[in-house]
């Protein structure tokens, strides 16, 4: 197997659920996530600030 080439460190904080913050190399502050429309409907509810979920961040990387 080869050399680890890249290690990627990212700090998550859990504020009020489901809003999470992750610091995120090279970013000036955090990223939030947490949940809006269908998904926050589906787990409860809308909460009182609306985030896009991990779910967005991920399917925005893959069709990049």
């Amino acid at each position: 197997m080869g050399d680890v080439v890249y290690t990627s460190r990212i700090r998550i904080e859990q504020d009020k659920p489901p809003h999470r913050r992750a610091f995120l190399p090279v970013t000036d502050g955090p990223t939030h996530f947490g949940t809006h429309g269908a998904v926050a409907e589906h787990y409860g509810g809308l909460p009182e600030t609306q985030y896009p979920t991990t779910l967005d961040y991920v399917i925005a990387a893959a069709a990049g």
